[in-house]
């Protein structure tokens, strides 16, 4: 699709994208791709903690929000019900893995103790935003999975607790709970000096953006994947 085209539909609403891909127009779908992969990389690399899975998931989860366009109700927002087709992709990848051994140093209720942040720069430190960023990232990615990926949506993307808990599955009071305690695993300090340099991490732009969306439309292209139930 042009960048020109593109951009001349970029001011349309999620729901209006939809409507006209599933009228035929099925190269407006790259419009959705662009417009959730800086999200759906930062959840699935959350839960997954592998670039190279990561982006295979991604694949996954719009091949099958492609496949089941139809069954997007407008009463959700096409925005959560994408994450949460990601996240159940991605969460299916880590079964498959096997991987629920506790992280090393974790105490018994697999937490990471707070003495694990002290080798971060002293707050007075003048350091680059992409060391912001770097520090940031591993931050987040210490922590425990339940608390890692609603910190990922709530403080990274930005999301509200309502969508954060449809796109998990999860009650909005285990929402704030995982929250609460997530934040609480990253030192104050950290926070502190990042700040608005929260959204520079977890970066997913350029060519590895490029390389999603020509994959997918690859896969779209190929005979139909068996049909799973979203």
């Amino acid at each position: 699709m042009e960048l020109l085209e593109i951009a001349r539909c970029e001011a349309w609403t999620d729901e209006q994208v939809v409507e006209r891909v599933l009228a035929g127009e099925t190269g407006l779908y790259e419009i959705i791709m662009r417009r959730y992969n800086q999200r759906l990389y930062r959840v699935v690399r959350s839960i997954l903690r592998d670039d190279d899975e990561t982006e295979d998931v991604m694949q996954d989860a719009y091949v099958r929000a492609y496949q089941h366009l139809r069954q997007f109700e407008s009463r959700a927002a096409f925005s959560t019900w994408v994450t949460r087709i990601a996240v159940h992709e991605a969460l299916a990848r880590l079964r498959r893995r096997n991987r629920f051994a506790p992280l090393e140093n974790a105490d018994e209720d697999g937490e990471i103790p707070l003495s694990a942040a002290t080798q971060f720069p002293d707050p007075e430190q003048n350091t680059s935003q992409s060391e912001i960023a770097r520090m940031l990232e591993e931050a987040i990615l210490a922590l425990p999975e339940p608390y890692r990926v609603v910190l990922m949506l709530r403080d990274v993307e930005e999301m509200s607790t309502a969508d954060t808990a449809a796109s998990l599955s999860i009650s909005e009071e285990n929402v704030k709970v995982r929250l609460h305690r997530g934040r609480a695993l990253v030192r104050k300090a950290l926070y502190t000096r990042t700040g608005s340099q929260a959204k520079t991490a977890f970066a997913f732009m350029g060519a590895r953006c490029d390389h999603v969306v020509e994959r997918v439309f690859v896969r779209l292209a190929a005979p139909a994947e068996s049909d799973r139930p979203v």
